[in-house]
């Protein structure tokens, strides 16, 4: 990730309520002019600051879609940044609050990796690869599925573009998340004994050529560091403490998770769900802190828990604070963009095709490349 630098001690020994005063001054200089996002799993003293909040692609959509817009302040990681500057207009200037909030799934694909892996793969099988990544990826990783007859996707559909995918050769690389991958391939009646996964830390990914050859999907060793800390044993323990709490988790959880939960789906399918359950019903969620606890407040006639009996929080996402958030205005009110995010012409436009057939296969909507 780029380098950070310390704030100014300044912001450090800010109150709570000089930095929301501040910001809230600064959100009425600006107007229109500015747009904050917030994505789900960011902490409420940011989230009380949006503009939007949403998943990272639907944020990008809508930072595309507002009008007079000159700067994007994205309250997520590196790669939602990178989303947003690919979407909007040349026009807009993409700011993340601090360059250290990356994101340690799509850290775990490399573009420089995954030209290796593809290398090794196409040699070892004359079969056609589809590349898919999930959009916790780099703006370069999607650019290389959009330059290789591959597509992008998110959570809420990931089961469409594996199907599109499958009809478009026979095997698919599914990268950086292999739980993503796995859960869905699975429930499209694909066996776990026709997956592999492929290490890039491995020699040859850790595959021979005949288990690329037998392999219709290839899974690429990755894995969210939050949902990662989910297990079937957790599940197992709530069911014995009350039978009646219903489980809801996110498809990046492990495979045997998502087998022994009620229902699994992105984290907009998780709000809707909870949104749509009747007063008295009993919720565990297998998902990031921040928002568990939100839907908890918002629903206080409803019994809602973590899954996990540890604080499941994206700690990446955390590094975006209020005193970072201050610091990016105070200096945007001074003429000085700090954080800018910026994806080349060549990798933009990449990067877009890879979007287009996916929302080609899920929707009518447009996305414009700058």
């Amino acid at each position: 990730m780029p380098f950070q630098p310390p704030l100014p001690a300044e912001y450090h020994n800010l109150e709570p309520d000089e930095i929301a005063q501040r910001v809230r001054e600064h959100k009425d200089r600006f107007g229109r002019r500015l747009v904050i996002l917030g994505h789900h799993y960011q902490r409420d003293d940011i989230i009380q600051f949006a503009d939007f909040t949403g998943d990272s692609l639907k944020l990008s959509q809508i930072a595309a879609q507002q009008k007079g817009v000159e700067y994007v302040v994205f309250c997520g990681v590196h790669f939602m940044a990178e989303s947003a500057d690919i979407l909007t207009d040349d026009s807009v200037t993409v700011i993340l609050p601090d360059l250290s909030a990356g994101c340690s799934m799509a850290d775990m694909a490399a573009i420089d990796q995954v030209e290796e892996a593809w290398d090794m793969l196409t040699a070892a099988t004359p079969e056609t690869i589809i590349p898919i990544t999930y959009v916790n990826s780099a703006a370069s990783v999607k650019a290389f599925c959009g330059g290789h007859l591959g597509a992008c996707c998110t959570s809420s559909n990931a089961r469409m573009i594996l199907e599109w995918a499958f009809r478009q050769g026979r095997k698919v690389l599914f990268l950086p998340d292999q739980h993503l991958g796995r859960n869905t391939a699975y429930a499209l009646g694909t066996p776990l004994d026709d997956m592999v996964v492929y290490d890039p830390h491995a020699a040859h990914g850790g595959l021979t050529r005949e288990q690329v050859q037998a392999a219709r999907v290839i899974l690429w060793k990755g894995h969210c560091s939050v949902h990662q800390l989910f297990t079937a044993a957790q599940c197992d323990a709530v069911r014995a403490a009350d039978p009646d709490v219903q489980i809801v988790v996110h498809p990046e959880c492990d495979w045997s998770v998502v087998q022994k939960a009620d229902l699994a789906g992105s984290t907009e399918y998780i709000i809707r769900t909870v949104n749509d359950a009747p007063p008295g019903s009993k919720w565990a969620i297998g998902t990031e802190i921040n928002l568990v606890e939100r839907l908890a407040k918002q629903h206080p006639d409803k019994q809602i828990r973590s899954l996990a009996p540890i604080q499941c929080l994206c700690t990446t996402m955390y590094r975006i604070s209020p005193p970072h958030l201050l610091w990016t205005l105070d200096n945007l009110a001074d003429g000085r963009v700090v954080n800018p995010i910026r994806v080349d012409a060549k990798t933009r436009h990449l990067a877009v095709v890879a979007l287009q057939r996916m929302l080609a296969n899920v929707s009518a909507q447009p996305v414009a490349a700058k």
